[in-house]
């Protein structure tokens, strides 16, 4: 009897160190699979140049460059942009990877290029890409202006205008901006009436270090 018993522990331990070297296999194995899917690359698209919103650009305007194929789903890739081009949906800085989220149609095009003439001084933090409030403010009959108002929050600058005799003055200053179609009319209509109109830059969270 304590022969047999015996026997059945030394079985119950082979199958336990069995199981072991086997997890331990699996273990060494996905390991080794998931690193060398993070090493492999492919190509993707980088801006050649600063792209704008509503640009159209094809193959020629970008740059293949070599990333993790665990990022690749992100960006547009070679093969993925037709003959006719696509439409820059959001600024893509110089030597930015383009996000397949960048680009589009025609029909996804939801913001129009405005010149904002303003006789403000500007702000340091109004420049290309910043984010901007328009403010304006409505002239009165009795003289001086109304309290202010913004016209679009969020703007985006696209780039400011250097000063030509185009403008009336010298004191003023032309800004293109970025904004929704939906609130083009309003920002026209201010310029129309000679509206006080002002840039404010968004302030940006201070990040912790």
């Amino acid at each position: 009897m304590a022969v047999a018993g015996a026997g059945r522990r030394h079985r119950f331990l082979d199958v336990r160190f069995v199981l072991g070297v086997g997890l331990v296999l699996a273990s060494v194995l996905g390991v080794t699979a998931i690193v060398s899917a993070a090493e492999r690359t492919v190509q993707v698209y980088a801006a050649e140049r600063p792209l704008a919103v509503g640009q159209r650009v094809a193959s020629t305007d970008l740059v293949a460059t070599a990333v993790r194929s665990v990022a690749a789903d992100r960006y547009l890739a070679p093969g993925q942009v037709p003959e006719a081009g696509l439409l820059i949906t959001r600024a893509v800085a110089e030597g930015e990877l383009v996000p397949a989220s960048a680009v589009g149609t025609a029909a996804s095009i939801t913001v129009s290029s405005v010149v904002v003439t303003t006789g403000a001084e500007l702000a340091s933090g109004v420049e290309s890409g910043a984010l901007v409030d328009i403010w304006a403010a409505t002239e009165l009959k009795a003289g001086g202006y109304g309290p202010p108002a913004v016209l679009v929050p969020d703007a985006e600058v696209v780039r400011v205008l250097e000063n030509d005799s185009l403008l009336s003055s010298p004191q003023e200053r032309a800004v293109e901006v970025l904004v929704p179609k939906d609130r083009v009319a309003r920002v026209l209509q201010a310029l129309a009436n000679a509206d006080a109109v002002s840039l404010v830059p968004v302030a940006q969270p201070v990040l912790p270090r």
